[in-house]
């Protein structure tokens, strides 16, 4: 399944000559990546060899392989032989590995880190669990609501702050002829993107959390407000009506043709939006709105991260490469490649790309960072909280059988 990279032939040739003059050989570093993408994986091989040559005294294993792949076998790859450093995603779904023993606490690394002390604020409570810190992410990336400029410059329509006054846009959109969001959920996930903007935005961060750890029922009259919002929505911010047979990709379409104004989204799908034959005149960028007043504004921004397996064999060789992945240099130039986000607020960004200078603005002043319904809640959860949002989507009346369904799979699954 995964394909091996060595690192080894510096590492090599000074353990050789350390052996000749009576010094000891190198010592090892084996380390699991989970993504084959040409831009990620050119990423992290290219850290890692920067990483070799700051460490020539460490001789690198790298291994990676497909994501999905690595979804299915990480569990028996952390209780068998463990690598010493492996890719996961922080959040609610670091939290079976770390309640099994099978992470190791890094707090101390956190705490004696100038970086991590410093530089992580804002995405240290998604890393956290038990007051305790589990590893170091080396990118994200925001989401919000992407939108046609030029169609609201045309209708004087300004970027709204607040709930009414996106209502207010839709309503005028809709008039003009314009479908207000476009969203495809033939893959499901993308309508979770806008459920958990609606719960953030109604019911804050604590309440996404604990509904996503199965500690509040989906028929909480807090969630139900969740719904009230979204029916709103859909009655007066119209999604385009054949959503359940496109995909993410398919739905760029009325978004690039001027069908439909507004799509929230992540930032991966900029380029998309490029290629489809929009330019940067045309495309923007705002978070999206308070619900209610005064709450704290948290954010989707799904994260990428290292730990360290409990049965690590080089914990120390292990938290070096951490604390190198988790410096603003090495942080700017990763994210800069792949187009996305450093996590150290201290790195650079590429200021040549509005959406990753808006982007970091946004993440950086968030209250909380979510890290996405699919990843926040166990798998099987996830699959039937998707399935519910499309089927209310498409069919507002199946709210109470949605929601009193979904208690009945949270308690098999929690």
């Amino acid at each position: 399944m995964f394909k091996r990279f060595k690192f080894g032939k510096a590492a090599l040739a000074v353990a050789i000559g350390s052996l000749m003059s009576g010094a000891v050989l190198a010592s090892e570093l084996v380390i699991t990546f989970d993504d084959l993408n040409p831009d990620k994986k050119a990423a992290f091989e290219a850290a890692v060899g920067a990483f070799t040559q700051a460490h020539p005294d460490i001789n690198v294993t790298a291994n990676n392989g497909d994501r999905e792949a690595h979804k299915s076998t990480i569990r028996n790859a952390l209780q068998n032989d463990a690598p010493d450093v492996i890719t996961w995603y922080p959040g609610n779904r670091m939290g079976p590995f770390v309640d099994a023993g099978l992470f190791m606490d890094i707090s101390d690394l956190w705490s004696s880190d100038e970086n991590l002390s410093g530089s992580f604020n804002a995405i240290k409570p998604t890393m956290s669990r038990n007051g305790k810190q589990w590893g170091v992410p080396y990118s994200f990336y925001q989401w919000g609501v992407y939108y046609r400029k030029d169609i609201y410059d045309k209708l004087s329509l300004t970027e709204p702050k607040t709930w009414d006054e996106l209502l207010t846009n839709c309503d005028t959109l809709t008039e003009a002829g314009v479908t207000p969001f476009t969203i495809g959920t033939k893959f499901l996930w993308t309508a979770a993107g806008v459920f958990d903007y609606l719960n953030l935005r109604t019911n804050g961060y604590d309440v996404h959390n604990d509904l996503t750890a199965g500690k509040i029922k989906y028929t909480d009259d807090r969630i139900r407000a969740t719904f009230a919002n979204w029916e709103e929505m859909l009655d007066r911010c119209s999604f385009i009506k054949t959503h359940a047979t496109m995909s993410w990709q398919d739905a760029i379409s009325p978004f690039a043709n001027g069908d439909a104004a507004m799509y929230v989204m992540g930032n991966f799908s900029v380029g998309q939006y490029k290629e489809a034959g929009l330019t940067d005149e045309q495309i923007d960028f705002f978070q999206f709105p308070e619900i209610t007043p005064g709450l704290a504004r948290a954010e989707e921004a799904p994260a990428d991260a290292f730990f360290i397996p409990a049965n690590a064999k080089n914990v120390e060789n292990a938290k070096k490469f951490l604390a190198f992945v988790a410096t603003p240099e090495v942080q700017g130039t990763w994210n800069k490649a792949i187009g996305q986000l450093p996590p150290n607020s201290d790195a650079e960004v590429n200021t040549d790309d509005k959406f990753i200078v808006e982007g970091m603005e946004t993440l950086s002043t968030a209250s909380g960072l979510a890290q996405f319904y699919d990843r926040d809640a166990p798998a099987a959860m996830a699959k039937a909280g998707m399935e519910g949002f499309q089927r209310f989507m498409l069919d507002p009346s199946t709210l109470d059988e949605v929601l009193e369904g979904l208690d009945k799979v949270q308690a098999e699954v929690y």
